[in-house]
This record gives structure tokens, sequence and C-alpha cells, in this order.
């Protein structure tokens, strides 16, 4: 891919110049070093990634989406990639995509800075502010497209083939620390599985769904990715009846804490729906 380049003006105001590298990941967010020409210098590696995965048949109070987007502003730092998909069920106009991909830059470190001009390190820094505020705008942007909006009926959800997909991703990204926000219900609606019965939550034997799971090949490969759920076991408020037990809970995380373990990553937090501890 050609570089490209941007002044640092066109960076902080208008902030859709992509200074992508040759041969990069894909990266929504602009480059400050390479605006003010300081490429070589860009600290190296990825040490965390934040995964956030929308689930788009939940339909989220307005709450419970501000919460989802705190959430990840609480966790993400300079030096941080962040990768949000949108997921629901292979069906028409509906399909496992990537809205935003990114990777903000770390500050310099003290030695270098010493040897750098101080205008061009000034320049740096007040860019690198402004990188942070644009990564707020657009992730903001691409989370609040990617929830389901009221009178959208999306009856499928397929969540063990979009964690295999994921899971294929985040092992190319090659971040050393994955923290996965996974929002959704975590009911299956697929050929595979079924958490429903009717019209309602049913009360899973975790282990009868796991041997269907493995049978199928079901399980993702997330090498260490500790995931947090919000939104668990939430039903449409159309459904006839919404109240969940908390024995139906209990079962239902059961399973995923299992599935997680299996998969080589961790459950960290279920929330049911609301999540109460922070990322970390």
């Amino acid at each position: 891919m050609k570089r490209v380049k941007c002044g640092l003006a066109t960076l902080l105001l208008a902030g859709t110049c992509l200074g992508a590298l040759a041969g990069s990941a894909r990266n929504d967010i602009p480059s400050c070093y390479d605006a003010v020409k300081l490429a070589d210098d860009r600290p190296a590696g990825r040490p965390r990634e934040l995964i956030v995965a929308i689930d788009e048949t939940v339909l989220l109070s307005r709450p419970l989406q501000e919460s989802v987007y705190q959430h990840a502003l609480r966790f993400v730092q300079p030096g941080d990639s962040v990768r949000l998909y949108q997921f629901s069920a292979y069906l028409a106009g509906k399909h496992f995509s990537l809205p935003f991909a990114g990777a903000l830059e770390a500050p310099l470190p003290g030695k270098l800075r010493d040897s750098i001009g101080m205008n061009t390190v000034r320049q740096l820094d007040a860019c690198l502010q402004q990188q942070m505020d644009f990564f707020r705008k657009e992730f903001g942007q691409k989370l609040l497209q990617g929830f389901a909006k009221p009178g959208t009926d999306i009856a499928r959800s397929e969540i063990f083939l979009s964690l295999q997909q994921i899971g294929l991703d985040a092992q190319a990204n090659g971040a050393r620390d994955r923290v996965m926000l996974l929002v959704s219900d975590m009911l299956e609606n697929s050929d595979f599985a079924n958490f429903y019965a009717g019209n309602r939550i049913r009360d899973i034997d975790p282990v009868q769904e796991m041997r269907k799971v493995d049978a199928r090949k079901l399980i993702a490969d997330l090498q260490g990715v500790r995931v947090f759920v919000l939104g668990a076991g939430m039903v449409p408020q159309n459904a006839r009846n919404t109240y969940r037990s908390g024995q139906t809970l209990q079962l239902l995380e059961s399973f995923w804490r299992d599935y997680f373990t299996r998969a080589q990553g961790a459950l960290e937090a279920f929330g049911a729906p609301e999540l109460t501890v922070d990322l970390k």
C-alpha cells in the first residue's frame, strides 16, 4: 500500500487522512508520527488489544449502550489497538463485519524525546491528544451504528461462528494482551444450537450443549483472550415471558465459562445484563 502523507493541520482538524504504512494492518486512526515525519521513531509493538463485539440481535437500552462506550473508554490507553465487530446471523443484509479497527500511538519515550527538536515534540504531543479525541468520536459513532435499532427483528444469532472468526483475527493481529467486551445475550439461535424454548429462554444443560459444540467443532481458538460479557440473558420486551430465573442465568453462565476455557480464553465477568466491573 502506498503511504499517504498528510499535514498536521489536516490530521487534527479533519481527521480524514489515514497514514497507512506499507504492509501494515488496517488502521482507521490517522498516524501522528507520519504527520510530523517521525515514522521511524514510532514505538514498536501493540501490547494490548481491545475487541468489542456487538450482537446485532440484542436491543439495549440507552443506558446500557452508554455503559458499553464508557467501559471501552476507561480501558483504552495510548498504544492500544481496538477492533469493533458487529454480528448476528448470515441473512440478507446482515453479516459479520468489522466497522472499526485502529491503533492508538504511544508517546515518545523520555530519552528519545531529548534527542528531537522541541517544536517537533510539541507538535507530536498535541497531535497524540487529538488522536485520542479522534478515536473517541469515530469509535463512538461506529459503536452507536452497530447497536440493534427499535423495530429490528433478527430471529437468528450465530454466536459460535462469530467467535471463531474473531479468534482467527486476534491471532493474526499479534497483541500480547487481549481483552474482549462481548455485548450479547449469549443465546445461540441457529442450526447448531437453540437456547430458546418457544419464546422464552430455556434452562440449558451445559454438559449436553457442550457435547453438541464439540461434535460440530464450534469452539473458537481465543488463545488467552479475557472475555467480559454485557447483556447476557436479555430477552425482547415483546416476548411473552421476560422473566429470567437465577437458575436459568447460572446454567447459561456455566456453559459459557466452560466454552471460553476450552477456547483457551477466560470468562472474567458475566454481566446479566449490566457489567459491574471494569475491563482489565
